[in-house]
């Protein structure tokens, strides 16, 4: 076999085993934080009257920003799972005792990304900020009620400011209504009070307005200067009611991450916007290239953590490696607040932390790569197995009864 086809075949043996735990890691992330807002979204509709629909189209506009957080880990997860099991299994130390060294084991992993890289910078550059801004535009509508008020069965529903209904029984997908009491109250001081057997809802030329057709039913209507109330019967009665009036959606930017990068580097440099809007809007521009450039620095840190000491199956690096990601990330966060709010330069306050991190990781597999036996982690490996034994010596030690 000719060495370029060997390396070939290595190449997509790593990639293959960096491609599976990289999208469990990823699908399972997002499906955790969908599921856990997907709760919270549920409770928010019911409570603002709104159709139970109206949460999948929320919920697929939070999936960019689920993904913008979940590639970082499952790269990182991805490519030390995939080393840690090339080292456990001993074909690291072949591949290494056949001349292929680290920095051509790290090819596949640096191809993975620079192109995971790339679209992480595509969602929190340019389609992260849109489907925000869609996503706080259908909080709006559910609290102005333009997307509708769900009529629940039994109970007591506002249509406005002056207008209840209750219906007891509901068909055909709440096209048919029976059971029903309505009372209203309109300028001057005019009230109304109808209760029929039937109805149902029809639109009308008017946007603003729909028409509630009641059937078989009594009114009662009352006025300031009626001597007593006037009571009549029908068989078919219209009875206009308006929509909430919807007031004009704020324009996009309004909110943090609504602004994509090109948009956040005028803004930062418009002289015309107020010092506290360009700093927050450079601030926040520095922040998405630091996390994106991050990234490329994870096979080399997935790789320093990966390899456990010899004759140790220690999933240490693991956990660290999570601990290291979540921990960096919110410093980038506290360091963007201090450069939004001006008391240090958005480029010192997120580049630097960037810089330290970077040397963090280069020592770290420098000392993997370079130093015979080197293991970056080595001291708390030695502690989290001393740990560990004397964990497993307590729980294995026999209990004397009294």
């Amino acid at each position: 076999m000719k060495s370029g086809a060997g390396l070939s075949l290595i190449d997509r043996y790593i990639a293959r085993l960096i491609a599976v735990p990289l999208l469990a890691t990823l699908v399972i992330a997002a499906m955790l934080l969908l599921l856990e807002k997907m709760l919270r979204l549920f409770e928010f509709v019911a409570e603002e009257g709104g159709p139970v629909s109206v949460v999948w189209r929320m919920l697929a506009n939070l999936i960019p920003e689920y993904l913008s957080l979940g590639i970082p880990i499952g790269l990182m997860l991805g490519i030390l799972l995939a080393f840690r099991r090339l080292a456990t299994t001993s074909e690291l130390d072949v591949m290494l005792a056949c001349g292929i060294g680290y920095p051509r084991l790290l090819r596949v992993p640096f191809a993975f990304a620079i192109a995971l890289a790339a679209v992480n910078l595509a969602i929190v550059g340019f389609l992260q900020p849109y489907s925000r801004y869609a996503y706080e535009g259908l909080r709006f509508e559910l609290r102005s009620g333009a997307l509708g008020a769900s009529i629940k069965v039994g109970e007591f529903t506002k249509l406005g400011k002056q207008m209840t209904l209750r219906v007891e029984r509901s068909r055909d997908g709440g096209r048919e209504l029976s059971g029903i009491f309505v009372m209203a109250e309109t300028q001057g001081g005019k009230k109304l009070a109808v209760t029929a057997e039937q109805g149902r809802f029809l639109a009308t030329d008017d946007p603003n307005t729909i028409i509630f057709r009641l059937r078989n039913g009594t009114l009662a209507h009352n006025a300031p200067n009626f001597p007593a109330p006037r009571v009549l019967t029908f068989e078919s009665h219209d009875l206009p009611i308006p929509l909430p009036q919807e007031g004009a959606f704020r324009e996009r930017g309004g909110r943090d991450g609504e602004l994509t990068i090109p948009e956040l580097v005028r803004s930062g440099h418009t002289e015309a916007n107020a010092r506290a809007l360009r700093l927050k809007s450079r601030a926040e521009y520095h922040f998405r290239l630091v996390e994106v450039a991050t990234m490329l620095l994870l096979p080399l840190l997935a790789v320093a953590l990966a390899v456990p000491p010899k004759r140790s199956t220690s999933a240490l690096g693991v956990f660290l490696s999570i601990v290291m990601i979540v921990t960096y990330h919110k410093i980038n966060e506290y360091a963007e607040a201090l450069g939004g709010r001006g008391q240090v330069d958005p480029i010192l306050a997120l580049w630097v932390p960037f810089l330290l991190f970077a040397g963090l990781i280069w020592w770290m597999y420098r000392t993997l790569a370079t130093v015979p036996g080197g293991q970056p982690i080595g001291a708390l490996e030695r502690q989290a197995a001393k740990v560990g034994a004397l964990v497993r010596r307590w729980i294995g030690k026999p209990k004397v009864s009294a």
